[in-house]
């Protein structure tokens, strides 16, 4: 049986046409600013999504930590949804690095965090007895969340509460594209209220290696000291930005036939005795069902799938995730269902 991976689009790899881009790439030396090939990739992301400057990562969790780094001190207070990939996904380095708390209020059904909340959990300067609330973080698309897809009026509505108390908001936008394309609306509708945006060239977007942080001018050189701290600076790495440029130009429209199949594993999964998923609600290209008791826990099925060639990753105790990317065809698509049928039947025999 050939090998169905749907843990992730991170496993994604770089085109025909990236790799040429890559071996032909016109490189300097990017801690001097003298790499052409990265200047090329900032500036167009930053074009892109509406916003001055842009600054070249190792990946998305660096680029949030530079945000909170950024707009920070040791003691203060970010807040965000509590299924946040910055929370649960990013080895607490807000607290180790940044020196920071995090403060959660609920994800919204909708995948989001919602203004009312936030309003009620800013914490202003003055109180001595507090952590004063520094930074907002919102996700687009959220990842816990089976892809959700925060609307522009949703992140404006937050923008608005934030910036009324004097907060800066960081958008995690690590499949920004995605929900863009999902809601067909250009990127920049999602990212022109927010005051920093982070999306990954490294999973969607087929890219090997990479995120790039946008903002204003000011915010980018502060972000780029604190690269530079953190040991981010990477020289010749116009390598990495010519598959960002490729990416910009080829992988965004096709990320439809991803959200295309997503959704047609989630009606065959709903279609599985054993599973329970909420098919209506796949926007974009990640889905999240939950197997019955019946079935067992997550990690056993999980090893079964992977017995029967199916590898999945998984957020919970009886939670699973299955990732649609530009490797998984809908051929693949109806396989992984019927591997993954049999081995409900299985287990729960």
């Amino acid at each position: 049986m050939s090998l169905i991976d749907l843990r992730s689009d991170t496993v994604t790899k770089p085109t025909d046409e990236m790799r040429r881009a890559m071996a032909e790439a016109e490189v300097g030396d990017d801690v001097y600013g003298e790499d052409p090939s990265i200047n090329e990739l900032q500036e167009r992301a930053a074009a892109l999504l509406g916003h001055e400057a842009g600054l070249l990562t190792a990946s998305g969790t660096m680029s949030n930590l530079l945000a909170t780094l950024s707009y920070c001190h040791h003691g203060d207070e970010i807040l965000m949804g509590d299924q946040a990939h910055m929370f649960w996904n990013e080895g607490g380095g807000q607290a180790a690095l940044a020196g920071v708390q995090t403060r959660l209020v609920p994800q919204t059904a909708s995948g989001g965090i919602d203004a009312k909340d936030v309003a009620r959990n800013i914490r202003p300067a003055g109180n001595p007895h507090v952590a004063v609330t520094k930074m907002v973080c919102l996700e687009n698309t959220q990842n816990r969340c089976s892809g959700m897809v925060m609307t522009p009026a949703e992140t404006k509505a937050v923008c608005d509460v934030a910036h009324g108390s004097g907060v800066a908001v960081h958008l995690d936008g690590a499949r920004i594209f995605n929900a863009a394309v999902a809601l067909e609306v250009p990127v920049a509708e999602l990212t022109r209220d927010v005051d920093d945006a982070s999306f990954c060239l490294s999973k969607a977007l087929s890219c090997p290696v990479g995120s790039v942080l946008v903002g204003s001018k000011e915010f980018i050189q502060e972000a780029n000291r604190w690269r530079k701290m953190v040991g981010g600076g990477m020289r010749q790495a116009g390598v990495l930005a010519a598959a960002g440029l490729v990416a910009l130009d080829t992988m965004v429209d096709r990320l439809a036939e991803d959200h295309q199949n997503a959704r047609r594993l989630a009606a065959g999964l709903a279609n599985i005795d054993g599973i329970t998923v909420d098919a209506d609600s796949i926007q974009t290209n990640i889905v999240i069902f939950e197997v019955n008791e019946t079935v067992g826990k997550a990690p056993n099925f999980i090893k079964a799938m992977a017995a029967a060639q199916v590898l999945v990753s998984y957020p919970g105790e009886r939670s699973v995730r299955m990732v649609t990317h530009r490797h998984i065809s809908g051929d693949d698509v109806e396989e992984a269902l019927s591997r993954t049928s049999r081995v409900v039947r299985e287990l729960g025999a």
